[in-house]
């Protein structure tokens, strides 16, 4: 048949799949008709020595003689070398947004975890909020060099480098997914680059603050006077163990062994899990916890998760009551600390916060299991109450002594 309105028209609708016509007078030019009603103009060619088929547009849209055009067209772009799917594609591809290549990074990287997506939503859609709809090769170096002083004037030099940092790893994702036919990256660079090239990064120091050993006694005196109990343990477990906020508030029964006297953070922040033994202290607490567990969190809470989100009303109670002032990760920094003072030794420290050993080879090799670490966890968690007036024969030797005895 010759493809026309008038031909197109006498067409039936296919009752169980698409049905192709295709045209006597241009080669490889014919429509396809589908189920729905809905019928759409191609093209049929070899490309590279394939076969492919180029959709032109719909019937309704075009009419039969505007697709003849095109598909003529077509047909002259590829016989003279030309790839019109992989220029269509490629044309798209420089046009994809922000919010698109956000999208399709997070798609990619399934295995982020909860904080880590909320912060980098928070970030595209506040940092970068006017932004999200411009392609992203439309985004200069200079842009980015003046959006990071503005961040930085108005919202914080911390702030600024957070933003910049996720836009950089958005970039980096762009370079290795969006590219040509012939394999080449359609972002050249990351103009991200930038920031380091002129060494404009704010420097932004990292917080220090820990509750020290000669605090522990009001800081314990405040915590014990909370009036609800789930969260006096809490922040007990916090700063005798050094798990991060999230680690313990989720800490699940199904994942405590009290015959064992272990218990174990499951898919953590490195994503290995991670198995610690319990001190005599923590071995009661969580007894007694048990006794008295209410659902399958150790921690249960009013939220929607169940478990316990972070305290901090509570938290300023004991800040007001013993003038100790602290966040929940400078209970993770104490616990460090006093591991650093009581001579820990470094891998032990290194398997008890379950930090990597990627960059060190000797770490590698050595292997440290739970039964290993219960000795220097016993020894933590005796500093921490005789420090705090919770066990006698508290010894409390400052950093100056120790040196002056060896």
């Amino acid at each position: 048949m010759r493809i026309n309105n008038t031909e197109i028209n006498k067409l039936t609708i296919p009752a169980d799949k698409p049905v192709f016509y295709r045209d006597d007078e241009i080669k490889g030019f014919g429509v396809k008709v589908f189920t729905s009603g809905a019928i759409s103009f191609f093209l049929e060619k070899k490309i590279n020595g394939k076969g492919k088929r180029i959709t032109i547009g719909r019937y309704g849209e075009l009419t039969a003689e505007q697709a003849r055009k095109q598909a003529v067209k077509l047909a002259g772009q590829i016989a003279s070398g030309g790839d019109p799917i992989a220029e269509r594609k490629e044309k798209e591809l420089k046009g994809v947004t922000l919010a698109q290549a956000f999208a399709d990074y997070l798609a990619t990287r399934k295995d982020l975890k909860p904080k880590t997506l909320k912060d980098y939503n928070r970030v595209i859609s506040t940092a970068f909020e006017d932004w999200n709809n411009k392609p992203l090769l439309s985004i200069t170096k200079d842009m980015i060099a003046k959006r990071h002083t503005k961040l930085g004037e108005e919202n914080g030099e911390a702030w600024a480098n957070l933003s910049m940092r996720v836009l950089r790893a958005l970039f980096n994702f762009a370079i290795g997914k969006y590219e040509d036919s012939q394999g080449r990256s359609l972002v050249p660079e990351n103009p991200v680059k930038r920031l380091s090239q002129t060494r404009a990064w704010y420097k932004v120091d990292k917080r220090k603050g820990h509750v020290k050993p000669g605090q522990l006694a009001a800081w314990f005196r405040g915590v014990l006077a909370l009036p609800n109990e789930t969260l006096r343990d809490y922040l007990q477990l916090l700063i005798l163990t050094g798990l991060r906020r999230n680690e313990a508030a989720k800490l699940e029964w199904a994942n405590v062994d009290m015959n064992a006297k272990t218990f174990t953070i499951i898919d953590p922040k490195n994503h290995n899990d991670h198995t610690l033994p319990m001190s005599d202290y923590l071995f009661d607490m969580l007894a007694r916890r048990k006794a008295a567990a209410v659902n399958g969190y150790v921690f249960p809470g009013t939220g929607t998760g169940g478990f316990i989100v972070e305290p901090r009303k509570q938290m300023a109670k004991v800040t007001k009551a013993s003038g100790v002032e602290f966040t929940v990760h400078d209970l993770r920094r104490s616990f460090i600390s006093i591991a650093e003072r009581l001579d820990i030794p470094a891998y032990s420290l290194k398997k008890l916060l379950n930090h990597s050993g990627s960059k060190d080879v000797t770490g590698d090799y050595i292997q440290i299991d739970e039964e290993r670490l219960r000795e220097p966890m016993q020894k933590i968690t005796d500093f921490v109450l005789k420090s705090a007036g919770l066990k006698e024969t508290a010894e409390v030797i400052s950093l100056e002594q120790k040196r002056q005895h060896g």
